[in-house]
């Protein structure tokens, strides 16, 4: 189907006479993305389910609309007001209690980093991080489990491991060898991933 006969169908089938094919083209390249409605008119329009349409899912209204849920169906079950719950939809900012976080998360079936990242830890995390791997790591064990909820031992081991690959990182930009503006981009680009190296060690953490 091209982006006129999508944009059409959409326009009449589903009630959005907004809807030209300038939109579906920038949905598809990515410069834009549909509101609910319009991805549950979009995914109807292609016989498929607005979950197929997400691919991964990365915030929080995605997580609910790959699971199939209804807004007023989150919030009631979360504990939230219907109009709370969308505005944390639309600022990708999480308010709940640790009670309302678990609801959530059992509910959508999210996974740790799933949950860390649709309730708006992950720039927080990624600070905290960077700084244990640039400093004393032993310093950051109790704040980064302040935000991701794991065991001391699991973190410990993770910070640890971490603070070590960097410092080899940092060690052959000072070595004789020559490691010079190699090493330098490998060592910031590391920081620039340490969340995604965060979970990676997390996952190699033995049971």
């Amino acid at each position: 189907m091209s982006p006129e006969h999508v944009a059409h169908d959409i326009r009449v089938s589903y009630g959005h006479p907004h809807i030209t094919p300038g939109h579906v083209m920038a949905w598809e390249r990515g410069a834009a993305a549909p509101s609910g409605s319009e991805l549950t008119a979009l995914a109807g329009v292609l016989w498929c389910s607005p979950g197929e349409l997400i691919g991964r899912p990365r915030t929080l209204r995605e997580h609910r609309i790959a699971r199939g849920f209804a807004p007023e169906d989150v919030a009631r079950a979360v504990g939230h007001e219907l109009h709370a719950y969308l505005r944390m939809e639309e600022t990708d900012t999480w308010r709940g209690t640790d009670r309302q976080s678990a609801a959530l998360a059992d509910l959508l079936g999210l996974r740790l980093p799933d949950f860390v990242s649709v309730t708006g830890r992950d720039a927080k995390l990624g600070d905290l991080l960077r700084n244990a791997v640039t400093t004393r790591w032993q310093a950051y064990v109790r704040p980064v489990a302040k935000v991701v909820p794991l065991d001391r031992p699991f973190l410990e081991g993770a910070l640890q491991a971490l603070h070590q690959d960097y410092q080899g990182h940092m060690a052959a930009t000072l070595s004789w060898g020559g490691g010079g503006s190699d090493a330098g981009d490998a060592a910031r680009d590391f920081l620039d991933r340490i969340v995604e190296h965060f979970w990676t060690r997390i996952q190699k953490s033995p049971a």
